[in-house]
Parts: C-alpha cells; structure tokens; sequence
C-alpha cells in the first residue's frame, strides 16, 4: 500500500490502495481513535460508493457504529464532527485529484486533523495485522444532516452579494450540493453537474488550463468576478473581471476587512510559508492590532496552529482558508461567501475586483514551480548554503523548508508532503530582480536532477 502521506489517505484507487486495504483502515480506526461511532462521508467519484461499502464493513465488524452523511462535502464533514460531538470521521475523497484516484481524510474530536504524525503511521502499522472481527457487530446509522449545515452556511449570505455579477465554476464537484440554494439563480454556473468523471475538467483550481472555462465565461458574460471551487469544496479561488487569476494568498488579506471590522480589537491571523510579504504588510497598514504569524503547508498543520493561537482566521497559497467560526477548519463555500461580501462592499464604493487586488499586490511572484527530482534534501541545502554565503538574510524561517528573506526579495523551498516534488516559491520587488533570483536557484536545483 502506498496511499499513506502527511496530511491524509490517498492515492490511485486499486493502485495505491485497495479495497481490503480500506476495510483495514476502516476497521482499525475505532482503536485508534477510541471511539464507537464513526461519522463518514464522501464525495461524487466513481469509486467512492463501493470505498464506503468497506470502510463501513471493517467499522462495524470492529464493533462500532458508522453514521452515515452520504454525499458531503469535505467541510461539511468537518462542522458535522465538530457540533455533533463526533471523536472520529472520514470522509471519503481525493479532493482536487484526477478521477482515478481516491482517498480518506480523517478527523478526530472537534474536528481536529489526523495527520500522519498524529495517527495515521499508527494506523498504518496497525492495518498490517489481520482484523478478527468481534462478536457484537456495529450499525449502519442513516445521519442526512445537510439541511443542518446548509442552514449554517446561511449565516453567511450577504443581500449585498446580488449586486455581484458572479459566474461560478462548481467544477463537477461537492459544491453542487449547496452552492446554488445559497447564490440562487443569478449567477452564471457552469460544470454544475456532480459527476466523478469530472467531464469539465480536472477538479485543481491551481491548474491553469482547468480555470479556462471560468476566463471565457467571466469574460463573456462581463462578470465582475469568477469564483471556482475544487473536488471537495475545502478550497475556493478567483479570477476577476478581466479574467486574471487572484493568487489565494492575497485574499488573508481581505478577509480583514471581514473580521476585522473593528481597527481597535486585537487579533491573531495565520498565513503559510509561502504567502506574499503584501498580506501582512497590508493587514498591518489596515489593522494595527492584528499580528499576522507564518506556519507550515497543509490542514493537519494549519487547523491545529489556528485553534492553538486562538486566531480569528487563516489561509493558504492552495486556497484553503481557515476560520475560528468554523471549528479551526477550512470550508470553500464559507470563505466564497464572505469574500463576496467582501468584493461586494467595495464595488458599492466604485472600486472592482482587479483594483482591490492591485492595492495588495505589491510585489512580483514566480508561483509555485515544481521540481520531480530525488535529491530533495540536497538541493534545498545547496539553496541555503549558498545564499546565506553572499548575504545574511534578514529573516530565516525553517519549519517546513527554508523560508530566506532579505529586504528586497524572499524565497521559500520545499518538498511537497503530497507528491513527489521540491516546491519554489520565489517573490521580489522588481521583475528583473525576480527573474534574477529564480535564475540563479534554478540553477542550482538543476545540478540534483
């Protein structure tokens, strides 16, 4: 099996993992989590139905109940866990992945994260023993609360968000469970179907070619913005009215004027290491009392520092967005909402998308580039040492990679906790001096190849 990695379950389905494999998982986990009840969901795949099918069988030979959401989206699961006083969950999905792969993303009491250093390596050894079911088998418990949370999620539509002309990419995905009960009728949607074939296109927002659609149809309808979501609906990103994809890092920074009303109240927010220097210096230049703090990629990190510092909310390069209001965790559809209040306020004030984003943006950034090489450890070194030998940073950050700041430019390196590849991140004032930088360390990752 090879399906196990740091944020979750995950893989080609009968590649990676197998049906056995999940019935092992499935039964393992109420000892591991020390739980009778199990709360599981999952998404619209082809695979997705007959990955229940055995993941409540090992469940329930191993005694427990498993309360059954049916199709969910990956929040959903997450808030249901959390107010209904759940110690464990899964839901079943492989978020923005291809159709073939599928996977498990498991919680434990208030929805906290199980990564694989907070259980999943357990379950990992664990699921190599041969289950031997117990007498008292558990039930399968019919638990539709979708109602429930659509109801929440209610909470966060604004009357101001009609003065918005949106085209909405649901992309295939779980968002079509809700999206359109909460935006109604006027906007555009496309790919609206839940379909785990995924017949639009791959459900990545972060994958230029498959925001195409969403270009065109923002384009061609004269939107002020487009809004798309991934498989799951636990991430969220935009383009705007010229059709420009908004990197999700500078949207921590509007989420301020949301939460952070209030100039004088004092306030926590989390951003990754590889967001632009823009988002803290805007929130500082707008809130003086709100501190900005920087860690590690990923939801089993990113939801447990939020809850740890009791932040108001948080975010990522990857369009996850965390909310104190939302039990520490990332919700898609949650973070559209209020980011379209948000755009939508200042449209009332003659401002659109792509000026509210020109004021943050103020610096010049490679994204996120890849590299699919074996050396990881090596060429990240190489890439300090170097740096730090021509000139003393103003800043080293070393929880996840090397985040190496000097007045001028920064940039960050690391491996990828979900493929097999060195990120770079690199961001500077000036396009000459980007270009530069991201010269010279390329050429020095290129040596490791």
């Amino acid at each position: 099996m090879n399906a196990f990695h740091a944020y979750d379950i995950r893989g080609i389905f009968e590649k990676d993992f197998t049906l056995d494999d999940v019935y092992r998982i499935g039964f393992y986990l109420p000892q591991l989590l020390n739980t009778t009840r199990i709360l599981v969901g999952r998404d619209c795949r082809q695979s997705s139905d007959a990955i229940f099918e055995y993941l409540a069988k090992g469940i329930t030979d191993a005694g427990a109940d498993v309360y059954d959401v049916g199709l969910a989206t990956t929040p959903m699961v997450y808030f249901l866990t959390a107010q209904k006083q759940f110690d464990a969950s899964v839901q079943i999905t492989a978020s923005h992945n291809p159709k073939e792969y599928n996977g498990l993303k498991v919680s434990r009491t208030s929805a906290l994260p199980v990564g694989y250093e907070s259980g999943l390596n357990k379950l990992e050894s664990l699921i190599k023993q041969e289950p031997t079911p117990v007498s008292q088998k558990g039930n399968i418990v019919p638990f539709d609360e979708s109602t429930t949370y659509s109801q929440f999620l209610q909470n966060y539509v604004s009357p101001k968000i009609e003065t918005l002309n949106i085209v909405v990419d649901i992309s295939n995905g779980m968002a079509g469970l809700f999206i359109k009960e909460l935006l109604g009728k006027k906007p555009y949607y496309i790919n609206e179907s839940l379909d785990g074939n995924f017949p639009g296109h791959a459900p990545n927002p972060l994958e230029p070619k498959n925001i195409i659609q969403l270009q065109e149809a923002v384009k061609t309808h004269s939107a002020d913005i487009g809004v798309i979501f991934d498989g799951d609906a636990d991430r969220v990103m935009f383009v705007d009215e010229q059709g420009q994809f908004i990197s999700p890092d500078l949207l921590i920074a509007l989420l301020g004027h949301y939460f952070l009303k209030n100039s004088a109240q004092k306030a926590i927010v989390l951003q990754d290491i590889r967001t632009s220097k823009a988002v803290p210096e805007y929130i500082a230049k707008h809130w003086a009392n709100a501190t900005v703090e920087m860690w590690k990629v990923g939801r089993a990190n990113a939801a447990l520092k939020l809850r740890e510092l009791d932040g108001y909310f948080g975010g990522e390069l990857a369009g996850h967005y965390y909310f104190r209001d939302f039990f520490y965790s990332d919700s898609g559809i949650m973070a559209a909402l209020i980011l379209l209040e948000v755009f939508a306020d200042f449209k009332i004030n003659g401002l659109t998308v792509s000026q509210v984003i020109a004021d943050i943006q103020a610096y010049e950034n490679s994204g996120e580039i890849n590299f699919k090489l074996s050396q990881k450890d090596e060429a990240m070194e190489a890439v300090k040492q170097y740096f730090i030998s021509q000139e003393t940073p103003s800043a080293i950050y070393d929880f996840d990679g090397y985040r190496i700041e000097y007045p001028d430019w920064w940039f960050n390196i690391r491996k990828s906790n979900t493929e097999p590849y060195l990120r770079l991140l690199v961001e500077a004032k000036t396009i000459s001096l980007l270009q530069t930088k991201l010269s010279e360390i390329e050429n020095i990752i290129k040596k490791f190849d």
